[in-house]
């Protein structure tokens, strides 16, 4: 957490699990789960599983320059989840958006419309729901 600039609770979201689960492993109250080792092998690949398990060894796999690493995520700069799907998305969203955009063209130029000032949305969560009743939390932060 400390080479990754990461608070304890910004940790936890970043993982998925629960706030009180880093709290208690950091106290020293419990051991990691598989489960935490695995979701932090998981979201951190360049991690090296012998030094989280057993302590030895190098932080980082060989061949990974610290560095070179984010310390933050951010949105657009996360590995793919669906590796070709993201292109043919956004492609269909630009159609989209563009389309969106002729429509709402069309209506103002037949009306004046009063403009609302409104508070700036930020995106806190991402959800995904699969099929066989699993789910992802992805945090921006």
């Amino acid at each position: 957490m400390e080479k990754e600039n990461l608070t304890p609770a910004k940790f936890a979201d970043m993982l998925g699990i629960n706030r009180a689960v880093i709290s208690h492993i950091l106290n020293g109250r419990n051991n990691p789960s598989l489960d935490v080792v695995t979701k932090i092998l998981g979201d951190l690949d360049y991690i090296n599983p012998e030094w989280l398990i057993n302590g030895t060894g190098n932080m980082y796999k060989n061949g990974i320059d610290p560095e070179s690493i984010r310390k933050e995520p951010d949105l657009f700069n996360q590995r793919e989840i669906f590796p070709g799907e993201s292109k043919r998305s956004a492609e269909n969203h630009e159609d989209t958006s563009l389309n969106n955009q002729e429509v709402s063209t069309q209506l103002t130029e037949n009306k004046q419309v009063a403009s609302v000032s409104k508070p700036e949305k930020k995106i806190t969560q991402i959800i995904i729901y699969y099929n066989d009743n699993t789910f992802e939390r992805f945090n921006p932060y």
